[in-house]
């Protein structure tokens, strides 16, 4: 491969690849949606599943096999409220999101392309209070904006990735650790202030990582003003990786090439998290990297990291 695609593999650049895909709609009408690439397995033919009449929700379509295993196969344009109009040539976009392999019918699949996060906009409060908020950005690629949906959260509402919230507190007379939280899924976002809260925290959260570094910096001056290190401000921060403006692993680069920022520990909490690219949060500086699942485990790994800062 050129050095283009290469300049992907690194971290910290700012970009990432997405995959165009559509839906098109019984009057005719085009809509385009985007994927990280990384999320996605293989395209499929579509085997002509029809809808299940008793499925647990209209948009499951039952399971194809898929190399003897059983994927289930969802109807994207039910869950985006869309009227699909039906083609022989529809096809089945394979994804693995939080450890979970689903397929998704969609209308056809057009091209990868390669975008900036600092091109990647948050959507308008009109689209974010779409069908159950479903659009998490908006990228700009050529004369047309693709919709970046929030897959995570449709995967979520309908039951196959369950958080599961811990039930220790901190101990008596600990003080109250403090994190931050950076991811632009507001579902997400919650359900992490939930947890980390339910531990004992006190968390503040950002909404993408511009969000985040401008935070990170008013702290930074916060604690010169004071004349105290950041962490006696901020004990952790948790970020998503794929977000609008700038991702996760530019933040996480930007706070470790920062001389005061640097102590900070950060953890990538992710759906992108797998062993095939964990050295990209390495390359960057990353303390911990967490699949979105195990929520379990957000808030003890978080001490863990905070108790060997503190001990160094």
């Amino acid at each position: 491969m050129g050095d283009d695609h290469n300049i992907l593999l690194e971290s910290g650049t700012n970009e990432m690849e997405i995959l165009e895909f559509s839906i098109t709609g019984t009057d005719g009408s085009r809509h385009a949606f985007g994927i990280n690439v990384a999320k996605v397995l293989e395209i499929l033919e579509s085997p002509g599943l029809k809808p299940i009449p008793s499925a647990p929700h209209p948009c499951y379509m039952g399971v194809m096999s898929l190399r003897g295993a059983a994927l289930p196969v969802l109807d994207l344009a039910v869950w985006l409220r869309l009227d699909r109009a039906a083609h022989p040539h529809d096809v089945v976009m394979v994804t693995e999101i939080n450890k979970t392999v689903t397929g998704f019918l969609v209308s056809g699949v057009t091209q990868i392309h390669r975008v900036s996060w600092s091109d990647v906009e948050p959507p308008g409060t009109a689209l974010a209070g779409g069908p159950d908020g479903c659009i998490t950005a908006l990228a700009k690629v050529a004369d047309q904006f693709i919709q970046i949906l929030d897959l995570e959260r449709m995967l979520s509402e309908l039951g196959q990735v369950a958080a599961v919230a811990p039930t220790r507190a901190g101990k008596a007379g600990e003080r109250a650790r403090r994190a931050m939280v950076a991811d632009d899924s507001m579902s997400i976002r919650n359900m992490m202030v939930q947890n980390l809260e339910a531990d004992g925290f006190a968390v503040m959260t950002a909404g993408d990582g511009e969000d985040a570094l401008k935070k990170l910096l008013a702290l930074k001056g916060q604690a010169a003003a004071e004349g105290v290190p950041v962490t006696s401000l901020l004990d952790v921060l948790v970020s998503d990786v794929e977000m609008p403006r700038m991702d996760g692993y530019t933040l996480t680069r930007r706070i470790k090439e920062d001389p005061v920022l640097k102590d900070l520990p950060v953890i990538l909490f992710s759906s992108l998290i797998s062993d095939s690219i964990r050295h990209k949060g390495l390359a960057v500086g990353a303390d911990e990297q967490i699949s979105k699942p195990e929520f379990s485990e957000l808030a003890e790994r978080a001490k863990a990291l905070i108790a060997a800062r503190e001990a160094a």
